[in-house]
């Protein structure tokens, strides 16, 4: 199912709508900042390996990252983080970017597995903002990779409802999406380590 959120003022009844879908254990394809990707309720373990399988991938091996409303809900899925860390994230955020933090306790009850670190993103992007907001706690995320290896992601909507609509359980169709996927930093280690760099500018930043 096919459903158009407007991407910049979204209508609250289709979010609520989305969000039961959430709250059901659906799977459902949503626009960021960057690229559209897989969501699902943290809350939800038969979600949460239906998005690894989606991405081809173990649950127990699966290197998902969390979509959180903002920086206070950190502590629910982070241990401590230093005061430099937290400064970076506090710049960057929202925006386009993965942070790769030291995972609290609740990370290896959610996806079943002994990660230590968890990947954290707070997208600046109205539709996950205002999902996560409704929700009441973070979104699993996992990025849509395209069927043609020429190309890294898929940026129509429709055309995700045509290859992948029968594995989720709702297209959101936010307009045409991006090309390029999030820049991941690793502040798990104390000095910050580029992983990928992505769409989030790294000027200014580190």
């Amino acid at each position: 199912m096919l459903l158009s959120i407007h991407p910049k003022d979204p209508e609250p009844r289709k979010i609520r709508t989305v969000v039961e879908t959430l709250m059901d254990g659906g799977v459902v394809v949503c626009p960021t900042d960057t690229v559209y990707a897989f969501v699902c309720s943290a809350h939800s373990a038969r979600a949460i390996e239906e998005v690894a399988r989606l991405k081809g991938i173990k649950p127990q091996k699966a290197d998902l990252s969390l979509i959180c409303q903002d920086l206070s809900q950190l502590s629910t899925y982070a241990k401590a983080i230093d005061t430099a860390a937290f400064r970076i994230m506090k710049k960057a955020l929202p925006g386009a970017y993965t942070f790769i933090v030291p995972a609290s306790n609740e990370i290896p009850k959610l996806f079943k597995n002994n990660k230590r670190t968890v990947g954290i993103r707070v997208p600046d992007h109205p539709i996950p903002q205002a999902l996560v907001k409704e929700l009441g706690h973070a979104l699993v995320v996992a990025s849509v990779h395209d069927p043609d290896k020429v190309v890294d992601y898929t940026t129509d909507p429709e055309r995700i409802e045509e290859y992948l609509g029968h594995r989720v359980d709702l297209v959101i169709d936010g307009g045409i999406g991006g090309l390029e996927g999030s820049t991941v930093i690793d502040l798990s280690n104390g000095d910050p380590a580029v992983l990928r760099e992505g769409k989030g500018t790294l000027e200014g930043l580190l």
